[in-house]
């Protein structure tokens, strides 16, 4: 998942300011956040992220200012019962732990650049000295974040993450339904790409900017190879005569999983049709899903996008737990 510490790490390494990263590198029970939850803290009060709210935040960022004070860096481990957070209802009954490291800025703006972009597959981590260095092992299998503590190869290490690219999403079709599922889909982590033949629909007066624009005739929009990660593909063109066209060259890609809106009468007539015609198989139809989206009675296009979109966080979340490279989200 983007993580917007990691830009604010940036952007305090441009302007040289001392700030305190706080990390969860460890969690055992129940707990307001996860393992390699962070949060960035500034001497004047300001936190990016979360540690998890309440008292638990409030100590930490305590800490945290602390360690600016001194320049070092420390660790902490804290049982979440009812003598540290009746006051603030944070009575969970796990145990956190965590390190705080002091101007977490001077990697440089390159090094937390690098994390932000996620061009690249990088492992970074904690030494035990406290320092912030990126890692030579290989990237955990995850699009997003992967966060563990260290192994025994690696026993210098406090901490340990894995970033790596974000799944691909490719979007035949650049009409309302696209419209709607590219923002969302920008929102939980996929890199977009939207294809259509409507070079006055394939504009950013419709999409985001992060999103990556096609238009040319189908034939050439339809040789485009998949990127070297994990790619999902949506169909939501403008009639089902363009559906199966693209549908016809999509079920032979290695799409992770692939969805096509519209009706289950039209999926039998066109699964029927290209069984018949020898252009797919029954076991690679299948693959498809359509309709497109989880059951939940949606009717506006916002809704339908909602429905969408749900239902490819579901199969990333699959190949996460399947531990297939370059899955999940984190």
């Amino acid at each position: 998942m983007k993580q917007p510490v990691f830009q604010a790490l940036a952007e305090a390494a441009r302007s040289n300011e001392p700030v305190a990263l706080g990390v969860i590198s460890g969690v055992k029970g129940s707990s307001p956040q996860k393992l390699g939850a962070k949060a960035l803290f500034y001497r004047d009060g300001r936190i990016v992220g979360t540690m998890g709210g309440g008292c638990l935040e409030a100590e930490v960022q305590r800490r945290a200012i602390q360690s600016l004070r001194t320049g070092q860096g420390t660790s902490f481990d804290l049982l979440l019962d009812h003598d540290f957070g009746w006051d603030d209802g944070l009575i969970c009954g796990g145990k956190v732990q965590g390190l705080i490291l002091p101007n977490a800025q001077r990697p440089g703006e390159q090094f937390w650049d690098d994390l932000v972009q996620r061009r690249a597959a990088l492992t970074w981590g904690v030494k035990e000295d406290y320092s912030i260095a990126l890692m030579d092992l290989p990237a955990c299998a995850d699009s997003g974040l992967s966060s563990a503590p260290p192994s025994a190869q690696s026993a210098r290490w406090l901490y340990q993450e894995s970033v790596t690219p974000a799944c691909a999403f490719w979007i035949a079709g650049a009409g309302h339904i696209a419209q709607a599922v590219a923002p969302l889909a920008l929102q939980v982590d996929f890199d977009v790409t939207v294809f259509d033949d409507r070079p006055a629909l394939v504009s950013y007066q419709f999409f985001p900017r992060e999103v990556h624009l096609q238009a040319e005739i189908w034939e050439k929009l339809l040789s485009t190879p998949l990127p070297d990660r994990p790619a999902f593909g949506l169909i939501v063109t403008r009639g089902h005569r363009h559906d199966a066209l693209v549908l016809k060259d999509w079920i032979h890609k290695p799409f992770r999983f692939l969805g096509m809106i519209g009706s289950a009468r039209k999926a039998r007539t066109i699964f029927e049709h290209f069984i018949h015609e020898g252009f797919a198989t029954a076991q690679e139809l299948e693959r498809a899903a359509c309709p497109v989206g989880i059951r939940i009675h949606s009717r506006t296009v916002q809704e339908i996008a909602i429905s969408i979109i749900a239902q490819f966080i579901e199969k990333r979340a699959e190949l996460l737990a399947e531990g297939l490279p370059g899955s999940g989200s984190g």
